[in-house]
């Protein structure tokens, strides 16, 4: 098979797999445990691991708070904010494209009586600064903007709303799920309060994420949603996943060692099956913006075929792509990405989304384009 949703989930590094191993066997021990050597070695590993992920995203240690992965550290980093601060206010801001962890702790927020306020995205697939200014209201506590989008990898102006909700007071969370490893992400520089993290998105190990909570100035007021042991400070408690977080470590480590020059890899991939579908394809449309993207992701629709035929051709065919979020596949909804884009419903059924990683090569790609004509060709159309 060739693998093109890396943006669904990535392949587990063999440097990561190497780290994780001795935890798996003979350093077996559980960090809380304190009175022997094997939890000491767990609680040394487990805190070099968090040091690497600090230095990923410009924090201290300390500000690093280990999780399930992303949709826990939505979950906790919405829910904990607004429980934690509802006498300041009820009215959070999110976007129309945010991750289904953060739309639907909105809607369960919701119905507890918080005020919610989606605004839209411009035709490039971003949310104009603006836009969120005009959201803004006295009673406003907190914000959740993603970095990058998940289903079309366009890049927010996350500086400019942190700039926005440092000026006005504002809790501001930043999905960062799909953004390491590709894009520089410092928490300094975004201005944000909370930042989450998933392993298996940057070829780390699946089950184990993190989410950054601003000790530094203003620390933040949470309340967990979890209890238990205390561990992570009390905001997520539960023992630890050591073997887990460690391969989160080095898969951080080898983010911002090699990030910048995979990120050029990947963007000339993308670019030469970018050219090679514009011009062996008819009628493809790109969705979202090309300048502001992050490199691996390319989202296109193909107007009078059907997406999942042409999907489950291409898997026959031995190539791995989705047409979006992988939490939200196997629903008959049109995508909600595409739809705030303004695609048409019908033309939104018929998207592919390839996600371009680290180790897919230019064959990889061409192999994919051709496969892609031969289930053209073979008549995967709507009945429209």
């Amino acid at each position: 098979m060739i693998y093109l949703d890396n943006h669904s989930t990535t392949p587990v590094d063999p440097r990561v797999v190497s780290a994780m191993l001795p935890y798996l066997t003979e350093q077996f021990g559980n960090p809380s445990s304190r009175t022997h050597a094997y939890g000491w070695e767990a609680e040394d590993a487990v805190e070099g691991a968090r040091t690497l992920v600090a230095d990923l995203i410009g924090s201290l240690p300390s500000e690093v708070v280990f999780t399930s992965g992303g949709t826990e550290s939505n979950n906790i980093a919405l829910k904990g904010v607004a429980l934690a601060n509802r006498e300041k206010g009820s009215h959070i801001i999110t976007t129309a494209i945010e991750h289904e962890s953060v739309l639907r702790s909105c809607a369960a927020l919701q119905r507890q009586g918080y005020l919610i306020t989606y605004i839209p995205i411009n035709s490039d697939g971003t949310v104009e600064p603006e836009e969120f200014r005009r959201a803004i209201r006295k009673e406003t506590v907190l914000a959740s903007v993603m970095l990058v989008n998940h289903e079309i990898g366009t890049i927010n102006p996350v500086l400019q709303i942190g700039r926005l909700c440092e000026e006005f007071g504002i809790i501001f969370h930043v999905d960062a799920v799909q953004a390491i490893g590709l894009i520089p992400v410092r928490v300094d520089e975004i201005i944000c309060d909370l930042l989450s993290l998933s392993a298996h998105k940057v070829y780390g190990p699946k089950g184990v994420g993190a989410l950054f909570v601003r000790r530094r100035n203003k620390p933040v007021d949470l309340e967990p949603i979890l209890h238990g042991g205390g561990q992570e400070n009390g905001i997520r408690p539960g023992t630890l996943a050591v073997p887990q977080i460690v391969g989160f470590g080095r898969a951080a480590r080898i983010a911002r060692e090699e990030g910048p020059q995979e990120a050029i890899q990947v963007a000339g991939l993308r670019d030469h099956m970018l050219i090679r579908l514009q011009n062996e394809v008819s009628g493809i449309v790109v969705n979202g913006s090309l300048e502001n993207r992050i490199a691996g992701n390319l989202n296109v629709s193909l107007p009078g075929f059907d997406g999942d035929s042409l999907i489950r051709s291409l898997a026959a065919q031995g190539v791995a792509v989705s047409s979006g979020a992988a939490c939200s596949s196997g629903t008959m909804e049109p995508s909600h990405v595409l739809i705030a884009l303004g695609v048409d419903p019908r033309a939104s059924s018929a998207t592919i989304r390839f996600g371009i990683g680290r180790f897919n090569t230019k064959q990889d790609v061409d192999t994919a384009v051709d496969s892609l004509k031969e289930s053209i060709n073979s008549g995967a159309r709507t009945q429209a």
